[in-house]
Formats: structure tokens, C-alpha cells, sequence
């Protein structure tokens, strides 16, 4: 984005429909991807959402303060044109995903563990009629291929602009079936977050935060809460 607008050069900032979507306008000029792609979006609250970031921008433009303009633009230049490719990435997340992992100890960590964890294999299981089987240590285990199909098929039904935000909310949590219950509101995203930070947050509890590390954990954590609203705004 600042290779193309790296000063603020607009008054005016519109929302309009195009071509079976919305765009966005800078002083009736179509905003544009990275790529010279139109940015053309598939819900007008997702054109408003980047309207608003430009029209936030101050006299230079500063890209991390534009995460919708910044997915969207990853969904056309990027994901449009490599879908199987991004669909195989985070399919393959299934196979080893963190809520199959448990710890052999201590007591405490299974136990919390298996309070937030097994319902969520109970409910892949059921909602996406992928059963998994768990694991203790760092020992792998082959999930079934017929689960492993199914994770395939859910994900390839997704369009460019939802796999953009349901990569973020996989490849940042570990976790694909949290994932999926993330967008299917069996999970709230802040709870997700919390589930899924679960061994992290017993070794702060074991032997405190780092300051440079939590700085780093707040940003994944945003970036996660920015995929699930990303994702709703599709």
C-alpha cells in the first residue's frame, strides 16, 4: 500500500457499488490493490469498514492502522489467484491440530486442557463429522483420512475473502477445529483466543510474563480478533 499512496492526497472518501460488489473511492478514484487489482469487495459493510480506515489516515498513510484494507487486498492479489493452494495449507492443519495434543503433566495442565479441549473434539465430531483422536507429549498421530477429507472439504467451500480471514484464524491459534467453531459461533473470538493460549498461559503462571513476549502475544491476539471480524464481514 505504500508503494501507492504513501501520502495522504484525497478530501473525500465514498463507498459505491461495482460489479456485483462494492469499492471504495478516494476523490471519485477507485482504490486499487498492491497488485493494480480493483479492490472490489463482496458486502458493502466490508467497503465501509476500508472507507473508514482511509478516511482515518492523517497526512501519511500508515498500513498497519488498515487491517481490512489489508486483507482484502490479500484475499484478491493473493488468495483468489493460489485458492487450492491456500486451501491445502490450512487443511493440513487438521492433521495436527493443537487440541489433539495434551500434556502428560502436571495434573493441573490436563485437567485444563481437557476441560476446554474435549468438547471441542466432541463437537468436531459432530458438527463437522470429523472425529479426532488425541495424543499425550509430542508423540504424532494419523487423524483418519475420512476426517481428514472432511476438514478438506469444509475448508475448500470457503471463498477467497473468508479463507483470508480463516488462514489468520487457524495459522494463529494452532488450531483448525477452533477455528471452525470460531466462525460458527460456537466460540466467542476472545474465548477462542483464551483456549487456544492455554499452555502458554500456564507457563506464565509457572514462571512469569515476559514484557517483550506478551507485547508480541497482544499482537496475535488483535490480529486474531481482526480475522474473525474480517470474517464476518464477508
Amino acid at each position: 500500500m505504500s508503494e501507492w499512496a504513501s501520502k495522504r492526497f484525497w478530501k473525500e472518501t465514498s463507498v459505491e457499488p461495482r460489479d456485483h460488489g462494492f469499492t471504495v473511492t478516494l476523490d471519485g478514484r477507485e482504490v486499487k490493490t498492491p497488485a493494480k487489482t480493483p479492490l472490489i469487495v463482496p458486502t458493502e459493510e466490508m467497503a465501509v469498514a476500508i472507507a473508514m480506515e482511509w478516511k482515518a489516515q492523517d497526512e501519511r498513510v500508515d498500513p498497519l492502522t488498515m487491517p481490512c484494507t489489508g486483507s482484502a487486498n490479500a484475499a484478491l492479489d493473493k488468495v483468489s489467484t493460489q485458492h487450492r493452494e491456500v486451501v491445502d495449507l490450512i487443511a493440513a492443519y487438521g492433521g495436527n491440530d493443537l487440541i489433539c495434543y495434551r500434556a502428560d503433566g502436571p495434573q493441573a495442565l490436563i485437567d485444563r486442557q481437557e476441560a476446554q479441549w474435549d468438547a471441542l473434539v466432541d463437537w468436531s465430531a459432530t458438527e463437522l463429522s470429523a472425529p479426532l483422536k488425541i495424543t499425550t507429549g509430542i508423540m504424532p498421530v494419523d487423524q483418519a483420512p475420512t476426517t481428514l477429507a472432511r476438514f478438506h472439504e469444509e475448508v475448500g467451500a470457503l471463498d477467497a475473502f473468508r479463507l483470508t480471514a480463516f488462514h489468520d484464524l487457524t495459522s494463529l491459534s494452532g488450531s483448525l477445529v477452533l477455528a471452525f467453531a470460531t466462525i460458527r459461533g460456537r466460540l466467542g473470538p476472545d474465548d477462542a483466543w483464551t483456549i487456544a493460549r492455554i499452555d502458554e498461559d500456564w507457563q506464565i503462571e509457572q514462571w512469569g510474563e515476559d514484557e517483550e513476549a506478551a507485547e508480541h502475544a497482544e499482537k496475535k491476539r488483535q490480529a486474531f480478533l481482526h480475522a474473525h471480524r474480517f470474517y464476518h464481514l464477508c
